[in-house]
């Protein structure tokens, strides 16, 4: 950075609430591939399947051996998507004949992975199962009792805990950079139905499994679980309680699970995360908001940004800046190795992830198989998450505030 554009900084931040873009310290590295790759299998091949999919397929340590559902015509998707693997309907016959593949990644509606998760475990492979584990906290229980008793790994689909830009996120929290936590906001909004066409009428209510509320655990359960999960991790602690409501706002059409919904959860220090989840208005997205005392981040999947107050210390780490609009604030965007890339012009390319944040989640699950340390969401942490989105769901149906059980 030459002296005018640091003057330049200097002018644009003094006394203005800045926004940074954060990314993380450092270059991800895939996980290194052996002698040969490791034969994985997906069962689910739906649209979180078929997401599995596009990703394993950017990393060399793995070759995807098998697809499975019991819909033949996602099956022929799953094969087409993945060249080579071999088409199976039943999850049993995969676990029993295809002894050569080491780790399953788990994608079939919620309220099947109990059945699954505990074959896999039980037939020694490692398994990526999505978050929330399950639809009930007995079956959540289940699932990570299994898994702590196993041989094998087990990572929980939660994404921020492997996302390199909430993991840099999460180290300013509890520092001089955020200072004390203020208040959380977090919010999920799209617009869409959740109602899916089937290839058969014999099929559309296990395709529409989201909408059926003896398995459905709502927005609160398949959306707030993720980002009630990113609140627990960047505190180190879950809510102690929660309490909520929900309605029907657009989709009228015989539906009894809420559209939308708004929550709050509590922490016994006071602290309270506002939530809404909606599928009736897109704006805003999905994203999360720490506010602390001295900045508050907003975190949105592939991107992060600081904001600080006016009155907070520079802590040295916004050397290297790209100004960026942010309605009536500029906002100050931070890159990865920024010294490099500054001296090769392209500072501006490092301002989000390379890959979804899937990407990070599956690669680093890959890697844990070689070092034996899981550095993804463990059982435990998906069992938390569980019971929470789990709680809130309860609270949404019944008005009430509803206790959170820890783990």
């Amino acid at each position: 950075m030459t002296d005018a554009d640091r003057r330049s900084f200097i002018a644009q931040t003094a006394g203005a609430l800045a926004g940074f873009a954060l990314s993380p310290d450092f270059v991800f590295r895939p996980p290194s591939r052996g002698r040969a790759a490791r034969k994985v299998a997906v069962i689910g091949i739906g649209r979180q399947g078929r997401a599995i999919l596009d990703e394993l397929r950017k990393l060399d340590a793995v070759e995807i051996a098998a697809v499975c559902d019991v819909v033949p015509t996602r099956v022929r998707a799953g094969t087409d998507n993945a060249p080579g693997a071999e088409g199976i309907a039943d999850y049993r016959e995969l676990l029993t004949r295809r002894t050569d593949i080491e780790a399953v990644f788990i994608a079939t509606p919620t309220h099947l992975h109990k059945d699954i998760a505990l074959a896999a475990l039980q037939a020694n492979r490692h398994v990526y199962c999505e978050a929330p584990l399950a639809h009930t906290s007995a079956d959540a229980r289940a699932i990570a009792e299994a898994a702590a008793r196993a041989s094998t790994m087990f990572q929980s689909g939660l994404l921020a805990r492997t996302n390199p830009i909430y993991q840099r996120a999460r180290s300013l929290v509890g520092t001089d950079s955020v200072r004390d936590v203020v208040s959380l906001y977090a919010q999920s909004q799209r617009k869409t139905s959740w109602r899916f066409p089937a290839p058969d009428a014999a099929l559309t209510q296990a395709f529409n499994w989201r909408l059926d509320p003896p398995v459905s655990i709502g927005l609160a359960g398949e959306l707030g679980t993720h980002q009630f999960d990113v609140m627990s991790w960047l505190r180190s602690k879950p809510p102690a309680r929660v309490q909520g409501t929900g309605s029907i706002r657009l989709h009228n059409d015989g539906r009894t699970i809420p559209d939308t919904i708004a929550l709050q959860l509590y922490w016994d220090d006071g602290v309270v995360l506002h939530y809404q989840a909606t599928l009736a208005n897109s704006y805003g997205g999905t994203y999360e908001v720490v506010h602390g005392t001295n900045a508050a981040l907003r975190l949105a999947g592939t991107h992060g940004w600081m904001f600080k107050e006016a009155d907070a210390a520079t802590q040295g780490w916004e050397v290297y800046a790209t100004v960026q609009q942010f309605h009536q604030d500029e906002g100050i965007v931070l890159v990865a190795d920024a010294t490099k890339l500054a001296e090769q012009g392209r500072l501006k390319e490092g301002a989000g992830l390379q890959h979804p944040p899937l990407y990070y989640a599956l690669a680093e699950f890959v890697r844990s198989l070689d070092g034996g340390t899981m550095a993804g969401a463990t059982a435990a942490h998906g069992l938390q998450a569980t019971l929470i989105g789990i709680a809130a769901h309860e609270a949404v149906k019944t008005g009430r505030v509803v206790d959170i059980p820890a783990v």
